[in-house]
């Protein structure tokens, strides 16, 4: 992205959110799954942890490489206490069932993290009951490249609930908000924006400060983060996703998180991802892109009930028009999945610089 950050505040906010959200102290074993190469590896594997005196682990590989349960024996074997992962590769490994896990002492775990992504309600409980003992808290952390730092996160002695980032960390103030910057209110769609600035917030993009204006400037007078996000009575955020993967249909918003949540809530589905395509009656037209757990098999019959599902549980604007039977999707290294590539390669366009991704 050419994100620019300079050194004393990037380092004083990736310390302090460290220290916050993973109450991380000098004998934990720190493992974050991700590739040293992005941003939550600088942020999160190398400065945070180090800065903090942890030990930490560096890991290079996929999740399901040369096993299912290469995770798992990664943690019993060097005793990790907080784990630090994406939720698409939580769900990756959820298709391979309880059996994996259930092979490996997980037992020095006490603190479990996401990071990435939105974390699905399925997702967020399968994590809790089998690798957390149903007794870990977990820390569902919503940041980007452009802010540096955790900006809204649980920490240890919050309240959790499934699939909510929970509260904005000490002086961040996020809101959610419609097109013109006013408070949208509780359990309503809109964007998400932070009302003043943080330490390691981005200083500019490199060789395109036009660009950097645009976060600031979308939205008069507040950081505009692209992202869409509902906040309920308790103050609880619940980030939907990129704001470019919210799918018009007959105009009406969907976002593409509800979708795929809807259907690896399914106990067929394992992943899925899922796009809008231009339609000239509706405006954008649903396809999703499904992989099935191991063992089951696609049919005509099953096609009727995934589509039959999402209906119920989203509702009938969601009903998918396509549904395609794939056996992988693009993703990082550390299990992302990368919708703009899917989409990209659906409608024929450029795909950018791929070099990192798995497939």
């Amino acid at each position: 992205k050419g994100v620019v950050h300079v050194q004393g505040g990037y380092a004083v906010g990736v310390y302090a959110t460290t220290k916050f959200v993973f109450d991380i102290k000098p004998d934990d074993v720190y493992w974050c799954t991700a590739d040293i190469g992005w941003v939550t590896g600088h942020s999160y594997i190398v400065y945070g942890p180090l800065m903090a005196g942890a030990t930490g682990i560096l890991f290079e590989g996929t999740p399901t490489y040369p096993g299912p349960d290469r995770f798992w024996s990664v943690v019993e074997k060097y005793k990790a206490t907080i784990l630090y992962t994406a939720p698409t590769a939580i769900r990756s490994l959820m298709g391979f069932g309880e059996e994996p896990p259930a092979q490996h002492d997980l037992s020095s775990l006490r603190l479990l993290g996401t990071v990435g992504e939105p974390i699905n309600p399925e997702a967020w409980m399968w994590y809790r009951k089998h690798i957390g003992r149903n007794e870990l808290p977990i820390m569902d952390t919503w940041w980007q490249t452009e802010t540096g730092m955790i900006l809204i996160s649980p920490t240890p002695m919050l309240p959790l609930k499934p699939g909510s980032a929970t509260w904005p960390l000490p002086t961040i103030e996020a809101d959610v908000v419609d097109k013109n910057g006013h408070a949208v209110g509780s359990d309503k769609g809109g964007f998400l924006i932070v009302r003043h600035p943080w330490p390691a917030q981005m200083r500019t993009i490199y060789g395109d400060p036009e660009r950097y204006r645009t976060y600031w400037t979308t939205i008069e007078g507040v950081y505009f983060a692209g992202d869409a996000a509902t906040k309920d009575r308790d103050g609880y955020f619940r980030v939907q996703g990129r704001v470019d993967d919210v799918i018009k249909v007959s105009g009406h918003r969907l976002g593409s998180m509800e979708i795929e949540s809807s259907l690896v809530s399914h106990p067929a589905v394992a992943e899925a991802a899922a796009i809008g395509k231009p339609d000239q009656v509706k405006g954008e037209r649903i396809k999703v892109f499904v992989i099935l757990k191991h063992g089951v098999e696609s049919s005509e019959e099953l096609t009727k009930e995934l589509k039959r599902h999402v209906r119920t549980v989203v509702g009938p604007l969601a009903d998918p028009d396509e549904l395609e039977y794939v056996s992988s999707l693009p993703k990082t290294r550390s299990g992302k999945i990368m919708r703009r590539v899917v989409r990209a390669r659906e409608l024929g366009e450029p795909v950018g610089d791929i070099s990192t991704l798995e497939a």
